[in-house]
């Protein structure tokens, strides 16, 4: 077992990782607040009219990809191919901001 501390390249990716996995269900909640908000929002919610298009399996599949992603970044060797973990984050981060642009697109 390698029992040498972690560098500040590993340690801020895992930051990071854990960054977005803490912030994955708050800004899901807040960019839904922000559609439901609108009044396009409010007409879909109340009468079911001017719904968004996106389909909810793009949002499901975004949503789940991230979370998927974020812990096998979190739980992925620290001192094992950095650049690929730091790929991951990546991944990690354009997926969350894929969904909340996505939930957003429906305002």
């Amino acid at each position: 077992m390698n029992t040498a501390p972690q560098s500040g390249a590993a340690r801020a990716v895992t930051g990071w990782s854990v960054a977005g996995l803490v912030l994955l269900v708050p800004s899901v909640v807040m960019a839904w607040l922000a559609v439901v908000s609108t009044p396009r929002g409010g007409n879909c919610l109340m009468y079911g009219e001017e719904c968004s298009t996106v389909p909810h399996e793009a949002l499901e599949g975004c949503f789940w990809f991230a979370l998927a992603v974020g812990l096998l970044a979190l739980v992925w060797p620290r001192t094992r191919w950095t650049g690929a973990r730091t790929g991951t984050v990546l991944v990690q981060w354009g997926a969350q901001l894929t969904l909340i642009a996505l939930i957003l697109s429906g305002a």
